[in-house]
């Protein structure tokens, strides 16, 4: 099985990159690409990219340097300090052991890091553990212009909820056993009583973590599918 996903999602993406790790927390290292192409960072938007619970592997690189190529400047940003699981049980570990409000100064400082590098716009994105982050900072009243989420813990408390004012994108799988469908459900009605446009898709026949290429549930097509969902959806409302 692939390791990655670069040869199956990244065809199109034809802009030559700069990738680098940098400092943007107190002294958390994240992993910044951005299009070299000789332009201004400022015409390129921002997207900040947050992994699942093992942490900012290779896998979460590699998709930060495929959504650079498509003409973004992406910053990985990094909650557990450099710490990556090798297995479930690790992975658990560093997310009980998460402090949430510090997660959230380090996600404000990931926005923060790319709007002083001229990015006009500002999605938030992230798969399980980081796609609840990338919604955790949609409602912590940081401005943003997109948000997608794949298979993350979603929130429905619709005053929550009211903090965003700005399209959602949610990638689910009707298999998870993590994310049920009736939550998702919810969360898109949610969305929907408040106005904020969304496109919730649930992929039948998959399961959680569909899109991670090292993972036992790993769907090629679902994927590459989500894939194009999300640049067509970042394109729409960043570009």
């Amino acid at each position: 099985m692939n390791t990655n996903n670069s040869d199956m999602l990244y065809g199109e993406g034809d802009k030559p990159i700069k990738a680098e790790e940098v400092v943007y927390f107190e002294n958390v290292k994240g992993f910044y690409a951005k299009p070299e192409a000789g332009a201004p960072s400022g015409e390129f938007p921002g997207v900040v990219m947050v992994h699942e619970w093992w942490g900012l592997n290779d896998n979460i690189k590699d998709m930060a340097r495929g959504l650079a190529k498509e003409g973004y400047q992406v910053l990985a940003a990094d909650l557990f300090d450099g710490k990556v699981a090798k297995t479930s049980e690790d992975a658990r570990g560093q997310v009980l052991g998460l402090n949430q409000e510090r997660a959230i100064q380090n996600l404000k400082a990931a926005a923060l890091y790319l709007r002083n590098k001229n990015a006009g716009k500002i999605a938030s994105l992230g798969w399980c553990f980081g796609g609840g982050q990338a919604l955790s900072l949609a409602l912590s009243g940081e401005k943003l212009d997109a948000t997608v989420v794949y298979y993350g813990n979603l929130v429905i408390d619709q005053q929550k909820l009211s903090k965003i004012k700005w399209p959602v994108l949610g990638i689910f799988g009707d298999k998870d056993a993590s994310i049920s469908v009736q939550a998702v459900d919810e969360f898109r009605n949610s969305l929907n009583a408040l106005g904020i446009k969304n496109s919730i898709h649930i992929y039948p026949g998959v399961g959680h973590a569909f899109a991670n290429p090292s993972g036992q549930n790993y769907a090629a097509n679902e994927t590459k599918d989500a894939w194009q969902k999300t640049l067509k959806f970042l394109a729409e409302n960043l570009k």
